[in-house]
């Protein structure tokens, strides 16, 4: 009997992957009818404000992650589970608070990671290409820095006592983890041989030097970005035949070397570089931990070794054992950083499956932490030119074609499109005819209207999703900037703490307002 139950289980599971197939309970109103009153039930019961303070903070970062991300990555996820998908659920959007965030640069309608990273982590709106610094500064000048230095929501937590770390997909001096830590007029200065040498003569320092420098006693650091880290010719250690991968720094430093001589003796630093010392790694033993698994970016999540790189998931997994070791709590930052390239790349099955192992590593965060006294926030810097539309049925393939061809040319088109980008195909003066093209292949190029090397950015809203103490904070439509503040005012950390004394009336008091020292 059981066999037969599992049995129908998994043919009811295909049935409703089938393109237009739904639940039948779905025909009934009194689904529809108790949904709403779950719901409703669920909105009444978060009217009772979690006012704790919040020991521990964690911002979810998708770089690139619009709406029409997260929906199409929430339908994929569901069809990978043998659903439709259009009604499954994210971990992410099971979040009870939910804001829009207004995501332009000070100079820029449409913004680039680093403007963005100033604002979320910083506090401050910055221009284009900029890290760490206010608008104050003009892009790849020097000295034009000088005073206009920012500090994140990362150093108001270290300053606090807290215990920090910085995880990402991408390198580590990429525009979004950098602005947790350094102040650079251009964003593309991943080492000093990447800097003009105006720049260096005027004492700027490359971005990879700022990370072992700046906040030298940051806990946790994952991700990739090796070659800006050694002499320039130092071989790989996992690439030995690419000489690409090998060292850059022109200043013959080894700063992997030096993060270590700048930790205490009294301390464990250990650095890793591939997944299976990542995985045997004991965190009550360890301190502090470097791992840097790819010379520059690491690989997709479809394309990954899963032998020796690891997944957004488990680099997070590992940070918070580390991190909640320290009884004043954490910070931690984690970038979901290649959903922006695979968009860039117009490859929108990549950049999906990006988006869902970070949905992965939400959840796990979940389970590992409390919501008591743990502020989990995520979001995403900007959007992309990414739409998913067409009038296809339900549980239509969310990679698949529309519902039917163009009315104009008859030729047929795919679901999910991109405003511009490498997608765009013209075959003997009319547009590309895909019958018969695999569209959900990993290297498919989906279809744009106006032919780019690389998609651009969109410059929509985005969202912000929050839980835990003081989530509430969260809502309506804001500035990118106000996203710091939050975290700080909930943790008691950053440059505004009259709220934190326990003389201080601020409304409807908190048991923690009342108590804390």
């Amino acid at each position: 009997m059981k066999t037969v139950l599992v049995w129908v289980s998994v043919l009811q599971l295909v049935r409703l992957a089938v393109p237009g197939k739904f639940p039948d309970v779905e025909k009934e109103p009194k689904y529809w009818r108790d949904l709403g009153r779950q719901t409703l039930e669920e909105a009444l019961r978060l009217q009772s404000l979690n006012m704790n303070k919040a020991s521990n903070l964690i911002l979810f970062l998708g770089d690139g992650m619009g709406i029409s991300t997260i929906t199409a990555a929430r339908i994929l996820k569901g069809q990978m589970n043998g659903e439709p998908g259009e009604n499954h659920c994210l971990e992410m959007e099971k979040f009870p608070f939910v804001a829009l965030s207004k995501t332009y640069n000070t100079d820029s309608q449409v913004p680039d990671s680093a403007g963005t990273a100033t604002a979320f982590l910083c506090g401050v709106k910055t221009n284009k290409g900029i890290l760490g610094l206010s608008a104050a500064t003009e892009l790849g000048v020097c000295n034009t820095s000088r005073g206009n230095e920012v500090d994140s929501i990362l150093k108001w937590a270290k300053a606090a006592g807290k215990s920090v770390g910085v995880v990402t997909s991408t390198r580590i001096n990429h525009a979004t983890p950098a602005a947790a830590y350094a102040h650079s007029a251009d964003r593309d200065w991943y080492s000093d041989a990447d800097m003009p040498p105006d720049a260096i003569s005027q004492g700027c320092k490359d971005i990879a030097w700022q990370l072992i420098n700046n906040i030298p006693d940051m806990e946790v650091i994952l991700g990739g970005g090796r070659k800006y880290m050694y002499p320039n010719g130092t071989t790989d250690v996992e690439y030995p035949q690419n000489p690409k991968a090998n060292g850059r720094r022109l200043d013959g430093l080894d700063l992997v070397d030096l993060w270590h001589k700048k930790k205490p003796p009294s301390k464990v630093s250990q650095y890793v570089w591939d997944r299976t010392q990542l995985m045997e790694i004991d965190p009550s033993k360890v301190d502090y931990l470097m791992g840097l698994f790819e010379p520059a970016d690491l690989q997709y999540e479809l394309e990954r070794n899963t032998s020796t790189d690891p997944a957004l998931s488990e680099m997070v997994a590992v940070s918070i054992r580390i991190l909640q070791k320290n009884p004043r709590g954490f910070f931690l930052l984690v970038e979901g950083g290649r959903i922006d390239h695979g968009h860039h790349a117009g490859q929108a099955r990549l950049a999906l499956h990006e988006a869902i192992e970070m949905d992965r590593a939400v959840g796990l965060a979940g389970t590992l932490t409390s919501e008591e006294d743990t502020l989990t926030l995520v979001t995403a810097d900007h959007s992309h030119v990414f739409t998913h539309g067409g009038n296809p049925p339900r549980g239509n393939p969310i990679l698949g074609l529309a519902s039917g061809p163009s009315d104009m040319d008859k030729m047929p088109y795919t679901s999910i499109l991109y405003g511009n980008g490498p997608g765009f195909r013209i075959d003997g003066g009319k547009r590309e005819n895909i019958t018969g093209v695999d569209t959900a292949d990993v290297k498919y190029l989906a279809q744009s209207a106006v032919p780019l090397k690389s998609e651009t950015h969109g410059g929509e809203d985005v969202a912000i999703m929050a839980k835990g103490p003081m989530a509430h904070l969260l809502h309506g439509v804001v500035e990118q900037s106000y996203i710091p503040y939050v975290m700080g005012y909930a943790a008691c950390i950053g440059p505004n703490l009259d709220h934190c004394s326990r003389h201080k009336e601020y409304g409807r008091l908190s048991p923690w307002l009342k108590t804390s020292p």
